[in-house]
């Protein structure tokens, strides 16, 4: 427990005294992550709404697929990227292994599935009977889909606190994509297990605060607004 009390002390020494390194990976963290949760929602919600209210041959197998891609494990998504960003690779040209670049790629693949098996659900929960009403009501194909996004938001917005959370907290597509290098890939996560590696288990410890600190103050940020639209 005295390590643990150490790890804590010490993650609130380094945000108090503003640790340039601590900060900086703090800030890419925040950078890579929202922007791969942003390129999840972007791709997630409108394939999410499409699945759920679409009807055609094999759409069950398409839906499994994305429940399956829910559950990813990120080293198989990390190798994968990988494979294609490497210069031998058919994405190679790019140059973008061992780049944030690299890592946001690899967090988007996960968090994409994550997205939109979420929006899937919270689409799929309405009352059939809604659609029905808005088009009788004279809606166009365009109007339907607007407010019956409205009418999930809450669901959406719990499809945005998963993607989020699935990538915020991810370490193994980061370590292969990203390489974990100081003051250019170098996340929290990566960072973490890199000082468990070198046995500072008190920075590790420190390092994981802030890392639960960042997760906590989005994932708040995200409730307050969806539970805002529950008494709206």
């Amino acid at each position: 427990m005295e390590l643990v009390w150490d790890g804590m002390v010490k993650a609130f020494e380094l945000l108090l005294r503003g640790d340039r390194e601590v900060l900086g990976i703090t800030f890419l963290t925040l950078q890579v992550s929202g922007l791969a949760t942003l390129i999840s929602v972007i791709i997630g919600v409108p394939l999410g709404v499409f699945l759920a209210l679409a009807v055609f041959p094999g759409r069950n197998v398409v839906v499994s697929i994305v429940n399956f891609g829910m559950g990813l494990p990120p080293v198989v998504v990390g190798l994968w990227v990988s494979i294609f960003l490497w210069r031998s690779g058919p994405l190679g040209f790019l140059n973008m292994m061992y780049t944030p670049g690299a890592i946001i790629v690899a967090q988007a693949i996960i968090a994409s599935p994550i997205v939109t098996g979420f929006t899937i659900a919270a689409i799929g929960q309405l009352n059939h009977k809604i659609k029905l009403q808005i088009l009788a009501l004279g809606a166009s194909r365009l109007q339907l889909l607007w407010l019956l996004i409205r009418e999930a938001r809450m669901g959406l917005i719990a499809a945005v606190i998963a993607g989020f959370g699935g990538v915020i907290s991810e370490v193994g597509a980061s370590m292969m994509v990203g390489g974990n290098i100081s003051g250019y890939t170098r996340v929290l996560t990566t960072a973490t297990v890199m000082e468990v590696s070198k046995g500072n288990f008190d920075i590790a410890i420190a390092i994981s605060v802030i890392l639960m600190l960042l997760a906590y103050t989005i994932t708040f940020a995200l409730t307050m607004l969806q539970q805002k639209d529950r008494h709206s």
